[in-house]
């Protein structure tokens, strides 16, 4: 069963607004705005409607950027820099958060740009979504996505500040144990069994005596006779044990 960039963006959005920590930063950055008020809203609207307004714009423009950058992230080669990545991501959510801000206002205040002003707002536009994106690309693209997972993994204590990123899978090599995250991987000496509970509050799978793997970076999973494969984040296949095939086919990964 394949999980296109689409589904792995879109389950992405709703373990993030699902997630208490995003609702409660999107609401105080609703009620910071509120209250200071910029672009003459405070003379517009009363505070109660001013408060609506900003809450929906944080939480489309939000939205956006988190879809976009997890989307490119999934979709973009990984043979491509960083700054390729960057502006790639930055450019469609630019054009995407556009039509969503000029429709908001449009609803709230009647207010269509002119002729004019549109180079001029589509370069801000892209300046604010490409800040955006760097710091989607600085935390790892994407925030914790359980309640529970404002904790950052223990394990990503031990890999250099260059490769500490969302975890992807671990797998054992004698004594050794190689972490693959988003950013690159690194071969450090710890046994599988620990590096599995340092990866909490990651949500993952051992899948076999070897290989574990994190549930949100398997993008593809495909029937080995009794046993099946894995292919995640990065590319690279993860074997699966005729015995763990049942718990990946109960974590929605293969058909039933």
């Amino acid at each position: 069963m394949k999980n296109s960039p689409s589904q792995l963006a879109l389950r992405q959005w709703r373990a993030q607004f699902s997630n208490p920590v995003t609702l409660l930063f999107l609401g105080g950055v609703a009620a910071l705005l509120a209250i200071l008020g910029p672009f003459e809203t405070d003379f517009r609207l009363t505070l109660a409607p001013r408060f609506a307004y900003w809450l929906a714009m944080a939480a489309a423009t939000y939205s956006v950027g988190l879809v976009i950058n997890t989307w490119c992230q999934h979709a973009l080669p990984s043979a491509y820099a960083i700054p390729v990545r960057l502006g790639v991501a930055a450019g469609a959510t630019g054009l995407a958060v556009t039509p969503v801000v000029v429709a908001l206002n449009y609803l709230t205040f009647g207010y269509v740009p002119e002729a004019g002003d549109w180079t001029t707002l589509l370069m801000q536009f892209f300046a604010i979504s490409l800040i955006i994106s760097v710091l989607f690309h600085a935390i790892g693209t994407t925030l914790p996505d359980d309640a529970a997972g404002d904790r950052t993994p223990a394990l990503l204590e031990r890999l250099p500040l260059d490769k500490r990123g969302p975890l992807v899978a671990l797998s054992s090599e004698d004594h050794y144990t190689r972490i693959r995250t988003t950013r690159g991987e690194e071969l450090i000496l710890i046994r599988l069994s620990d590096a599995i509970r340092e990866a909490e509050p990651t949500p993952g799978l051992k899948v076999h005596r070897s290989h574990w793997v994190a549930l949100d970076q398997v993008q593809a999973a495909a029937r080995d006779g009794d046993r099946a494969v894995l292919t995640v984040t990065g590319g690279g296949d993860i074997p699966v044990s005729r015995a763990n095939v049942g718990a990946i086919k109960d974590a929605g990964l293969l058909p039933q």
